[in-house]
């Protein structure tokens, strides 16, 4: 973090109360986000059928939003760094919910794609400019506790998205999956409207710092870790309903159970993440990882069985969730000079590995079936564990 921009939060902490409403209405839209996101992952099947396109190319559409949110990120922060950022929230928010609309209405896939290019747009600068808000919204000393909050709404997505999307598409579509998606993302958008308080621009970003801890080496492994773990965890859990219908053969209710299974497990592991994470960044990297890939290979292996198949599904949710926290932790203390750069560097890492883990699980669930994928993610998965191992060796070195 640069030093003008501690000052203006130890001005906002003295000189403001802690916006707490706003807060919440930041989770509320964490939440409708992140819902949108992975929605296509649980009606898969029944939304590929309806459009008369393969799995594979259905799985393009969480591909096309980790691309636009890629790139959209680091340019929405540097290209309105000179507008009120309630603005930019509100105009982000409502993105999301033209979104969900079309996306409910596509009747091919141009139409479903050119949704998600807007929903990438949304994510993107809302990621990007998330821990600036909560430090704009709460007194400095407060802003973990605000940054808490906010995410309290990718756990209670990641437990809920899944699940509750695969039964609505079954009993009344997928379309009404994205429109109850939609109902969420306006809620959120009044609750902004009616809390967020003017947020005048503060200082002009730049690019020039995005290339400066980019030479950093403990940033670049941890950006060849993301790029790994994160591209082997969207390869497989993009076509994880063709995967659990095909192998143990789970009926939908079935499905939705080892769905609610893997949410539940990411909530606890954001919790033990971040417990491993205070104590050793690269500890709670090695753990995740490497738990993703020993799941991912208990399915390819033994994946016939149903009870298996639910038990490794659930951990390698409870894996996933403890990741983000630790390479999180690992590039900021990394940079800590520059975190929010290197906060934009890493959102659009995750995107990158979002989009060719999507594309590579597409190709490899249309060639190999739907052990192809899972197969992907135990291999990158162990690679990126064994990466971690070796960035911690060199530790002394880079520090």
């Amino acid at each position: 973090m640069s030093d003008s921009t501690a000052a203006s939060a130890d001005a906002a902490a003295e000189t403001a109360p802690a916006a707490w409403p706003a807060v919440v209405s930041l989770s509320l839209g964490v939440f409708a986000l992140v819902t949108a996101e992975f929605l296509p992952a649980s009606i898969l099947t029944p939304m590929a059928t309806d459009l008369g396109i393969s799995n594979g190319l259905a799985g393009q559409a969480v591909t096309a939003t980790a691309v636009v949110g890629a790139i959209a990120g680091p340019a929405i922060v540097v290209g309105t760094s000179q507008y009120d950022r309630r603005l930019i929230l509100w105009g982000l928010t409502a993105l999301l919910i033209v979104s969900n609309a079309l996306a409910a209405l596509a009747s091919n896939l141009p139409i479903l794609l050119f949704s998600r290019i807007l929903l990438g747009i949304s994510l993107g600068g809302f990621w990007a400019m998330s821990a600036a808000l909560a430090m704009r919204l709460v007194p400095y000393a407060l802003m973990p506790r605000a940054m808490a909050i906010i995410f309290t709404g990718v756990s209670l997505a990641t437990v809920c998205a899944a699940p509750v999307g695969a039964w609505i598409g079954d009993r009344w579509g997928w379309r009404v999956a994205f429109i109850v998606a939609d109902v969420v993302a306006v809620v959120a958008f009044a609750a902004q409207l009616i809390t967020v308080p003017r947020l005048p621009p503060a200082d002009k970003a730049t690019f020039s710092t995005f290339l400066l801890v980019l030479r950093r080496p403990r940033v670049q492994s941890v950006l060849i870790i993301i790029a790994l773990v994160v591209s082997a965890h969207f390869a497989a859990f993009t076509y994880v309903r063709p995967f659990l219908e095909q192998v143990p053969r789970m009926g939908v209710d079935m499905i939705s159970l080892a769905l609610l299974a893997y949410g539940i497990g990411g909530f606890f592991g954001n919790l033990v993440g971040g417990f491993l994470a205070e104590r050793s960044e690269r500890t709670a990297v090695v753990f995740a990882s490497g738990l993703i890939a020993a799941s991912a290979l208990v399915l390819v292996l033994l994946g016939v069985s149903m009870g298996l198949s639910g038990t490794a599904t659930a951990l390698w949710g409870f894996a996933f969730g403890a990741l983000p926290v630790g390479v999180q932790t690992w590039i900021t203390r990394a940079a800590p000079d520059h975190a929010e750069s290197a906060g934009g560097l890493l959102l659009t890492a995750f995107q990158i590995a979002i989009a060719s883990g999507a594309v590579l699980g597409g190709f490899l669930v249309d060639g190999f079936g739907p052990r192809g994928p899972i197969g992907y993610c135990a291999v990158a998965a162990g690679l990126a564990c064994l990466v971690a191992l070796a960035a911690r060796s060199r530790r002394p070195a880079l520090a």
